[in-house]
């Protein structure tokens, strides 16, 4: 659907790349599984995941604010830097294109190893040196379940927006969607997941509000 929004409307949607938008996660969160189930083959799937190599890895609302999926990268201190990165191909395990696909924000200031297995967790003092030398408001990212569906760091430095309801149908957590009008203030809308259809051919939600497990 999103796709097809993007073929009908290209001046008005914009489509990021984050770490799902690989042959490799893909094939681990099911939509390898479903386009076989779907086509009969995996023609489809590797149509979609050739399209993924071509993504935006970030993107930019109205040079006020900085959009990558994950977060930031010891190598990149510039939208410029970014610009050059050559981004037409699977996501690498390491380098400045894993860290803007895998780094999640810190309490702890500076860089350090993310316990997801790529990228960096990163401090306020790197957030707000990003943003002083880029003349950014505040970073905007996916990429990291938040229960509320939407989550302030750094000092509303950063902020995380996670759109996803009942992540993975068990985690019980909100979601949320960022707008920012025509002068350019934010607002956040919250929701919860849409009804399911039950096995006797009613409606059901299953929300569990528990904190979940570590997720990718």
């Amino acid at each position: 659907m999103v796709m097809t929004l993007k073929v009908r409307y290209p001046e008005r949607v914009t489509i990021l790349r984050g770490n799902h938008e690989s042959r490799q996660i893909t094939q681990v969160y099911g939509f390898y599984d479903e386009c076989v189930r779907k086509y009969g083959s995996a023609n489809v799937w590797k149509m979609f995941t050739d399209l993924f190599d071509h993504l935006p890895l970030a993107a930019t609302v109205d040079e006020r604010f900085f959009c990558p999926h994950g977060g930031l990268s010891p190598s990149l201190d510039s939208v410029d830097q970014i610009l050059a990165l050559d981004r037409a191909h699977e996501v690498p395990h390491e380098g400045p294109i894993c860290d803007l696909m895998w780094s999640d924000p810190d309490d702890r200031l500076g860089w350090g190893i993310s316990p997801r297995g790529a990228g960096y967790t990163f401090g306020h003092d790197i957030s707000e040196k990003f943003n002083r030398e880029n003349n950014f408001d505040f970073i905007v990212r996916a990429h990291q379940l938040v229960m509320e569906g939407y989550n302030w760091f750094h000092n509303e430095r950063l902020v995380t927006v996670f759109s996803a309801p009942n992540y993975c149908y068990r985690c019980g957590n909100m979601a949320a969607i960022m707008e920012v009008d025509e002068h350019l203030m934010s607002n956040f809308v919250q929701f919860d997941p849409a009804p399911r259809r039950g096995g006797d051919g009613g409606l059901s939600t299953e929300v569990t509000r528990q904190t979940p497990d570590y997720f990718l």
